[in-house]
């Protein structure tokens, strides 16, 4: 079980248009400003964000994305799935046949696991996270350095988080 940088990164976008959310639509341009992650790889995540009805698009000028609905009705563990990364921990992935197609000594523990982390990640929602001081900090620091490098930190902080 890993979540990928495109996971990783999705959340943070996401993130970062919930905490700039009074703003009206936000660029990719600016996400990719602040989170140091390309516009085109952001481009790819909000076509798999949009696709699953998290993010809205807004066209003409002024135009960018917003969230679908609001930061507390979207989940960290609906994030990471719109993006298709895998929380499973199974060799398998949850087939059950681990071991010349039967279940192995540990598929159960791993599957447990994988469960546990979606329930995890389903019960924090960005609202939670725009509410967190640490996250706001960063967001701060974000904001007044225009500092593309600030995104390690951020991406540390939700490590942590997660």
């Amino acid at each position: 079980m890993r979540l990928t940088t495109k996971g990783r990164y999705a959340v943070t976008a996401m993130l970062d248009l919930a905490l700039h959310e009074t703003q009206g639509p936000i660029t990719l341009a600016d996400i990719s400003q602040r989170q140091g992650v390309s516009i085109s790889y952001l481009e790819q995540l909000f076509a798999k964000l949009r696709r699953c009805r998290l993010v809205e698009s807004v066209r003409g000028p002024g135009g960018g994305y917003r969230l679908a609905g609001g930061p507390s009705a979207i989940s960290v563990a609906q994030i990471v799935e719109a993006v298709n990364d895998s929380m499973d921990a199974t060799r398998c992935l949850g087939r059950g046949d681990c071991q010349q197609g039967e279940v192995c000594l540990t598929h159960h523990l791993w599957s447990d696991l994988s469960r546990r982390l979606h329930d995890f990640l389903s019960d924090i929602s960005l609202a939670d996270l725009v509410s967190r001081e640490d996250i706001q900090r960063v967001r701060i620091r974000q904001d007044q350095s225009g500092c593309a490098s600030s995104s390690a930190q951020t991406v540390s902080t939700l490590e942590r988080i997660i």
